[in-house]
């Protein structure tokens, strides 16, 4: 294939694995860097943020990051942070700062800083469960001092009210979990977890799976990874651990009736002030976001278009092709 058919583009645009970036992120406990991994072409001014669900990390979109630079011709900057204590990204010192403000004002951070290094003219954003409720706040607090407002907000199986069985489904089992003595291990492990996620073929889930563990002897003292991993080596003397701090569960199982109910009112007002153009993925059986909710975001708000997938739960992961083309049409058509 010719490249000089693809003006303003270099080598990442025919990437097969993305770069690996850090911003320095402000906190009450000195500051800590959040990691995020970068596709397409560095130069573009229109930038697309996904951000991956409560236990997860950013290279949960791989699949759909390149169709987004495909669809795109190249021309678009695709970043996917590793949320503050998974990945590659530092573990916080006070577990009671995982809570979607600081979340938000990490991805602050991250959009001046990419801002800094390409002007963007063009935002999109793209979140997963928790990385949506975090972009509600980039989306709708219009005094965030965000380097551009977001143009296309695509919401994956959240919304402003959460269900309250869910919340105690996932957890029971956020942060509970051991040693591994294989990827493949830790891979059988995480999708008797995760069935919800609808169907996958066992190499579809091993690829997820990947990315969500570490050696244990690659640990670091603040609990990030020496090295990104891709394959069972350095794993044989001392197993495998998830990729996460045990210690983003301490908040989510400290929510009270009362708590939750505050928060999602809170949730409510920041959605009714989203003017970009949004739309929701659910899953049809999703436990999380139930269908009288997502049909209740049709109406108000941004009035977002919603798009359900049968045999999916939460949450739908855009590894299926014809959930990637949903992303994609509404990003670019």
């Amino acid at each position: 294939m010719r490249r000089d058919n693809y003006p303003h583009q270099d080598d990442f645009v025919f990437m097969t694995e993305p770069t690996l970036h850090y911003v320095a992120c402000d906190d009450a406990q000195g500051g800590h860097r959040m990691a995020y991994w970068q596709w397409g072409d560095a130069r573009s001014a229109h930038v697309v943020v996904c951000v991956h669900g409560l236990t997860r990390q950013g290279r949960d979109f791989d699949l759909l990051a390149q169709a987004i630079v495909a669809r795109a011709g190249g021309n678009v900057r695709v970043v996917c942070p590793d949320v503050a204590g998974r990945g590659r990204s530092d573990w916080l010192r006070d577990p009671a700062f995982y809570q979607v403000p600081v979340y938000a004002a990490d991805m602050v951070a991250l959009v001046a800083q990419l801002h800094r290094e390409q002007v963007i003219d063009t935002l999109d954003y793209i979140g997963t469960s928790m990385g949506g409720l975090i972009g509600f706040v980039l989306a709708g607090h219009k005094e965030l001092p965000l380097a551009r407002p977001i143009r296309r907000f695509v919401l994956n199986d959240v919304g402003p009210t959460i269900e309250p069985a869910a919340v105690q489904r996932i957890g029971a089992y956020v942060g509970k979990s051991g040693r591994y003595e294989s990827v493949q291990a830790a891979a059988d492990a995480m999708w008797a977890l995760s069935t919800t996620f609808g169907p996958h073929t066992p190499e579809q889930w091993l690829a997820l799976s990947r990315h969500m563990v570490v050696p244990a002897s690659q640990r670091t003292a603040d609990g990030s990874a020496k090295v990104d991993v891709s394959g069972e080596k350095g794993g044989k003397q001392g197993g495998w651990l998830l990729h996460y701090d045990p210690a983003i569960g301490v908040a989510l199982r400290a929510i009270t009736p009362e708590a939750a109910a505050q928060g999602g009112a809170i949730m409510w007002g920041l959605y009714d002030a989203i003017e970009a153009r949004t739309l929701i993925t659910r899953g049809a059986v999703s436990d999380l976001l139930s269908r009288e909710t997502a049909q209740a975001m049709t109406q108000r708000g941004p009035h977002a278009a919603l798009v359900e997938f049968e045999g999916v739960g939460h949450a739908p992961t855009f590894v299926d092709p014809a959930q990637i083309a949903v992303v994609t049409r509404f990003l670019f058509d």
